[in-house]
């Protein structure tokens, strides 16, 4: 690599404060204990984040039916479990594998047109599989999901115990496995290609960047990302509903991000967790209103944090900077 192209790269370097949010969510095994199940729970929704940041936050396509890939996988994980196959890791690659090929095979009419076009088919997509799940209620369970899962326990070693520590560490350990291989991504140079097309997609072509073939790359790994997600919500949870390719949590999963703040990758994790914490909090405070009170602070948010949390905490580090040069 050039000097002037490695230059335009983006500092590779860990900086404090990424070192203390990981540190920090490993230490919540230790000062929340009692708090593990939930906090399982966030993990794996800001992994499924995650994936849908690398197509949004990077590459600009806007998707409603993220949804399908992430049912995908647990399905996938839950039916394995069930039928004698509970080893947990070999699960999330199997899941991981699914929800890449159920992007692939989509994507060449997912990233077509503008957002509008792909809101509606993305959306189309993800009810087509609610729908086929819930037909085929032989193999998926239909309405009443998947339960009679055998998940074995971790390594052979670490079982799934209810008070959710196994689950924790593990969903943490893949999480952050997963964003160390999409932190590569974003700061390499098909990252800032990704990245030139979302700002600019018709000029992109000029360059010699085939948009079509990157559209459809990145598409591709999101939806294996969001494979595994879902497999770690079936193998945490032994459990899979039909809820997992509903409309509601592609729905949800796009507030997290806009809370959190799109094309940061923390974003997502940081969405996440707001969203789900103040869910839990609100809806114990007000079990019949709670709805309200959370819409009332993501519109808070919209206005007093544009661009996210992350966007906003960035904007003023600049010009906290700006100010300490002047």
């Amino acid at each position: 690599m050039s000097a002037a192209a490695a230059v335009r790269l983006p500092d590779r370097r860990w900086h404090p404060a990424e070192i203390a949010f990981w540190l920090g969510l490993l230490a919540v095994v230790f000062v929340f204990p009692g708090h593990l199940v939930l906090g399982s729970q966030v993990l794996i929704t800001g992994l499924f984040a995650l994936s849908l940041d690398l197509i949004l936050g990077y590459a600009g396509i806007v998707s409603l039916g993220h949804a399908a890939m992430f049912g995908a996988g647990a399905y996938t994980a839950g039916l394995l479990a069930r039928h004698g196959w509970g080893e947990p890791l070999s699960g999330l690659v199997a899941a991981a594998a699914v929800g890449a090929a159920i992007a692939w095979g989509t994507s060449f009419i997912a990233v077509r047109g503008g957002d509008l076009t792909r809101l509606m088919v993305t959306l189309g997509i993800g009810l087509m599989l609610y729908e086929a799940a819930n037909q085929a209620a032989r193999v998926t369970g239909g309405v009443d999901g998947l339960s009679d899962m055998a998940v074995r326990d971790l390594l052979g070693v670490f079982p799934f115990d209810l008070r959710g520590r196994t689950a924790y560490v593990y969903s943490l350990a893949v999480l952050f496995a997963v964003f160390l291989a999409c932190r590569r991504i974003v700061r390499s140079p098909f990252g800032l290609s990704l990245r030139g097309i979302r700002d600019g997609a018709r000029r992109m072509p000029a360059l010699g960047s085939p948009v079509r073939h990157r559209l459809i790359a990145i598409y591709t790994v999101a939806g294996a990302i969001a494979g595994i997600a879902g497999a770690l919500l079936a193998q945490t949870t032994q459990f899979v509903g039909l809820e997992v390719l509903g409309f509601s949590r592609s729905a949800d999963l796009l507030i997290m991000l806009v809370l959190g703040g799109a094309g940061w990758l923390y974003g997502g994790l940081i969405g996440a967790a707001l969203f789900m914490i103040a869910q839990n909090q609100l809806s114990s405070v007000n079990p019949v209103y709670w709805q309200f009170w959370l819409g009332l602070l993501l519109v808070a948010m919209v206005f007093v944090a544009r661009g996210g949390v992350v966007g906003a905490m960035a904007s003023a580090r600049e010009r906290l900077l700006g100010r300490a040069a002047r």
